[in-house]
């Protein structure tokens, strides 16, 4: 249970808030590289309650930029491309991609306004097929190279799912839940007729452990659920990734959940799915890895159609309201990873308070060359068995 003291300073992603502060320390994922094209240069992008334009100049430069221009406040996503920058389509004063403005039509050339006047620009990257951007102070850290955005072994694929309706912690508080598998999804699709015999969510569990990480590399929570049954595992665990991410075995695939905060009561999800192949080779991989948008979490009635872990996620995520009221909850012992999630989060944010560098925040790139991290293989087994015995 939560005050709505707190709860507020968890959940609220603004400028100027505690746990908008601190989300700002970090990488976030912004878009799809295969997003941002020639004939579609430019992709408006809202994160942690900021509305910004993302654009590529004509030599390919990326950049990202407030929407509205600080000149008359026109939205510069309505503006041209250049080969420098972006031109507001209002009266054609020009960004570049730093935000600095190049040019300003109709003012005096020697005009001291245009050395004055800069847009609000954000450093961006582009990698694995994503475009990731950070809000925070100055000097940007790294961003980090986890092994699964690097591995050549196998096929990559990017998905973005719909916008959620909810706050973020909402979406991580889940990833920190490993119970839930078993009657949201598991009991769920049976139900539907469309369960899987021995697949991973409808083993018993009969323990979980949960660990708060913090390593130079990573800090986050380890959940590791302990099955019993005639398939007894301890597995390696699935770690939830400081602040936003996920990374879990799904079946033969190991998927990074990569989750953005748009603002207060909206979240968007990137899902990164890398199948390694059977024998380890390297195979090429594509400049551009190519976006597959996840069809609504709903039917033509506006009902969750719970034909998806997808859909039966964003039922649970959504009905909790906008945000969450916590004082109303009653945590019980296969809460603890939510427990240590929130008590993570709070001395993160109290650490930014007192001016020190938040936990996972990576600046040695000795640590940052490829960044591995043990995850569990038990679903990729089970997936191979089930895959084995349909063809015997």
């Amino acid at each position: 249970m939560l005050s709505a003291e707190m709860n507020e300073r968890l959940t609220r992603v603004g400028p100027g808030t505690p746990c908008g502060e601190l989300l700002r320390r970090y990488w976030h994922p912004v878009a799809g590289v295969a997003e941002i094209t020639k004939e579609k240069p430019k992709k408006r992008v809202r994160i942690l309650g900021e509305d910004l334009v993302l654009f590529r100049d004509g030599k390919g430069r990326l950049g990202l930029v407030e929407e509205q221009c600080r000149h008359r406040s026109a939205s510069l996503y309505y503006g041209f491309v250049e080969d420098d920058g972006l031109r507001c389509a209002y009266h054609g004063w020009k960004f570049d991609c730093a935000g600095t403005c190049i040019e300003m039509p109709f003012e005096p050339q020697d005009a001291p306004l245009k050395d004055a006047v800069k847009q609000t620009a954000y450093p961006v990257q582009a990698f694995a097929g994503v475009i990731f951007a950070y809000l925070g102070p100055d000097p940007a850290p790294l961003l980090p190279r986890w092994d699964v955005l690097l591995r050549e072994d196998g096929e990559r694929r990017l998905f973005i799912l719909p916008e959620l309706e909810c706050n973020w912690l909402q979406v991580m508080e889940n990833s920190c839940d490993p119970s839930h598998t078993f009657y949201l999804h598991a009991h769920t699709l049976k139900l539907k007729g469309k369960g899987r015999s021995g697949a991973y969510y409808d083993r018993p569990i009969e323990k979980m452990n949960f660990e708060t990480v913090k390593e130079p590399a990573w800090c986050g929570i380890r959940k590791q659920r302990i099955y019993g049954g005639e398939e007894a595992e301890v597995e390696a665990g699935h770690p939830v990734l400081f602040p936003c991410v996920l990374l879990s075995p799904q079946r033969e695939h190991l998927v990074m959940h990569m989750r953005l905060p748009v603002d207060d009561t909206t979240t968007k999800i990137f899902r990164m799915q890398f199948t390694p192949n059977d024998d380890g080779t390297p195979v090429g991989q594509p400049d551009i890895v190519p976006v597959e948008y996840v069809p609504p979490m709903k039917d033509e009635d506006g009902e969750y159609h719970l034909d998806s872990f997808a859909s039966h996620d964003a039922m649970a995520w959504e009905t909790q309201g906008p945000i969450t009221d916590r004082g109303r909850e009653n945590l019980g012992i296969g809460d603890q990873g939510i427990a240590q999630y929130r008590r993570l989060l709070r001395e993160q944010i109290d650490r930014v308070e007192a001016g020190e560098e938040p936990h996972g925040v990576i600046r040695d790139p000795a640590i940052n060359e490829r960044i591995v991290i043990e995850v569990s293989s038990g679903q990729r087994r089970v997936a191979k068995q089930l895959a084995e015995s349909s063809t015997d």
